[in-house]
């Protein structure tokens, strides 16, 4: 992850154990996170202005970070829709 800011938001997906997805918002740089896999990133491209694709050292995606998020992205409210998981809502 390329931010080192303190966590406003912080929702996470147990999607397989060992495995969570977290979304990470930072108002500071109004920067949206979201951790796909808990493996560092050894590799980052830029696909689009302010979008970043994260990969590991086997070239799997593992973080996706939205620069001006705020204009990219509703963050109003988040949906999740038949996930196979327990959703658990971290406060800040």
């Amino acid at each position: 992850m390329r931010h080192g800011v303190p966590r406003n938001a912080n929702i996470r997906s147990s999607l397989d154990e060992g495995k969570t997805m977290k979304l990470n918002y930072y108002s500071e740089t109004d920067s949206l996170y979201i951790d796909l896999a808990e493996r560092p990133s050894v590799e980052s491209r830029e696909v689009s202005e302010g979008i970043v694709l994260d990969y590991d050292a086997k070239g799997n995606l593992v973080g996706i970070d939205i620069d001006n998020a705020s204009k990219k992205v509703q963050l109003k409210e988040l949906v999740l829709n038949k996930l196979p998981a327990n959703v658990r809502t971290v406060a800040a």
